[in-house]
């Protein structure tokens, strides 16, 4: 790779996002660079006053196949190959007469937005750019001689170089990088949406890829480095509403931490239906410290913050309604992070203004908890991908196995914590009453523990709120996964429980069943349970 900058004497255009390009082309043709490009971007140009060469005129063959073929040839790929270092290679271009392309300006046919709008399955097809990153490739290889944008965002430093004589060296080869990243980006989209309609659950290969939506101060700790990517979607149709799609009225930049929180703040709310009723959740570090439903959002805020006013300092508020000014007064009281609602409306946006540092985001909707997807982690060496928890049960689905049977308000109950369970760091136990959360154990190496600490958080928020007994006396109970001794159930009955949720498939299933009737518990089993780590 030559360190000197090198001119743009030849540029070939192409481009599906046609913002700023008449009058990049138009600088570059300024300057005296030859402009080549195709089809519809030739038509803007040219009617935009510039002289273009078709690609054809280079090529000596038309378009063809409805596009399909228009820039696969050795007279496009040989002058964006051609290394200028080599004689041999100058050689060749002269001898069949190839000539350089000194820029390559290229955006892709756009497959994710034409499967965002849920476009059907040979239009999507019709939307896979071959020629683009071939080209895109090959320039993005020979920087050395080449400059590849893919990214209008980076027209005007380009053209400020090509104006001082040339692109640096530095400048081609950061531009490579961002080229390849775009191509595996975009084929990851494309591998991904392929899998997902032939049903191949685990690929051979597998893909993921991003575009930088922003650059954050830091990760978890000062010391790590962060940058938020929103992701394209594997299924026709808009992307999933959440935290990527959000749009921020007001407040600071978020932080990683923030992101992390609001994402698990926002799908667990969406577990509850806004048709049904208002649904509230108060997140703390990815686990929540309270959840409540009610007939209006401050009323489910109130019961929420109840289950622990503590830990809701700082914390994330989610809301599946509307914002509305009665629940953002409420809100506003103490000191809070991040709101995430699916709107918010003009009077809650004002008094959430008097707050400058609280970040409001709405999101235009909300997830669907039953809806397919993919959850990536990463291992030493690896990745670990697994299907999205949608499971979700009703009244219908779940087995009582005691002598008791809950009542209607327990089912209500039952149901309600369980859907919180999911949302709780594994080993969870959720205490609930009147459709709020009464006491919350997250995170613990022993079920037992965590029954203890819900319990223990539920008598320390009754003193709070000057109750006289515990929130988890006469509210029954939910654990993510079985309980592997009567131990946990016997702890749970202790706090003042009163009908209990739980997988089952223990080994000693008959023994907690046992120790259930003895205490005058009823219980149901789900059949499923709901780890989260």
């Amino acid at each position: 790779m030559t360190d000197k900058p090198t001119p743009v004497r030849r540029a070939l255009v192409s481009v599906s996002d046609k913002s700023g390009i008449v009058d990049f082309a138009r600088a570059l043709a300024d300057g005296g660079a030859e402009i080549l490009s195709t089809g519809g971007t030739a038509r803007t140009l040219r009617e935009a006053g510039l002289a273009v060469v078709d690609v054809a005129a280079v090529t000596g063959s038309p378009e063809m196949l409805d596009g399909r073929v228009k820039t696969l040839h050795p007279n496009v790929h040989g002058g964006l190959l051609a290394d200028r270092s080599k004689p041999e290679h100058i050689a060749a271009l002269s001898e069949h007469g190839i000539p350089e392309i000194d820029l390559l300006v290229i955006n892709l046919y756009p497959f994710e937005d034409t499967l965002r709008r849920g476009a059907a399955f040979p239009e999507c097809i019709e939307n896979i750019d071959i020629g683009g990153p071939a080209m895109i490739r090959a320039a993005a290889k020979n920087h050395g001689s080449v400059t590849v944008l893919v990214d209008p965002a980076d027209y005007a430093g380009v053209l400020e170089e090509v104006g001082a004589g040339g692109v640096s060296a530095g400048t081609r080869q950061r531009l490579a990088a961002k080229a390849f990243s775009r191509t595996a980006a975009y084929d990851a989209a494309i591998s991904r949406w392929f899998s997902e309609e032939t049903g191949e659950a685990e690929p051979t290969f597998i893909a993921f890829g991003g575009t930088l939506a922003e650059q954050l101060r830091y990760g978890e700790n000062p010391h790590q480095r962060a940058g938020f990517y929103r992701s394209a979607e594997s299924r026709p149709g808009p992307a999933r509403p959440g935290v990527a799609t959000a749009r921020q009225v007001q407040g600071k930049a978020l932080s990683y931490n923030n992101i992390n929180d609001t994402d698990a703040a926002f799908e667990l709310v969406a577990e509850f239906d806004p048709g049904d009723s208002a649904a509230v959740a108060i997140i703390k570090h990815a686990n929540p410290c309270g959840v409540a439903v009610g007939d209006s959002l401050r009323e489910a805020y109130e019961k929420a913050l109840v289950c622990d006013p503590v830990s809701a300092f700082g914390g994330i508020v989610a809301l599946n309604r509307t914002l509305d000014a009665e629940a953002a007064e409420k809100i506003v009281e103490i000191f809070t992070e991040v709101i995430v609602a699916p709107a918010a409306s003009p009077e809650a946006i004002e008094i959430v203004a008097a707050r400058k540092n609280l970040r409001l985001l709405v999101t235009d909707g909300l997830p669907d908890p039953a809806a397919p997807g993919l959850m990536v982690r990463s291992v030493a060496g690896g990745l670990l991908v697994q299907s999205r928890d949608n499971g979700r049960l009703g009244a219908a689905d779940l087995r009582v196995v005691t002598r008791r049977a809950p009542s209607e308000q327990e089912m209500r109950d039952l149901l309600f914590a369980w859907r919180v369970a999911k949302h709780v760091k594994s080993n969870a136990i959720v205490y609930a009453r009147n459709g709020a959360t009464a006491g919350i154990g997250a995170g613990q190496m022993s079920r037992v523990d965590s029954a203890r600490i819900a319990a223990h958080k539920s008598a320390e928020a009754a003193k709070a709120a000057g109750a006289d007994r515990p929130l988890a006396e006469g509210a029954v109970v939910a654990s993510d996964a079985f309980f592997p001794f009567a131990d946990g159930l016997l702890a749970a009955a202790e706090a003042g429980a009163t009908a209990v949720i739980q997988p089952g498939g223990s080994m000693r299933d008959d023994e907690v069943i046992a120790a259930a009737d003895e205490k005058g518990l009823a219980m149901v089993l789900t059949g499923m349970r709901h780890f989260r780590h």
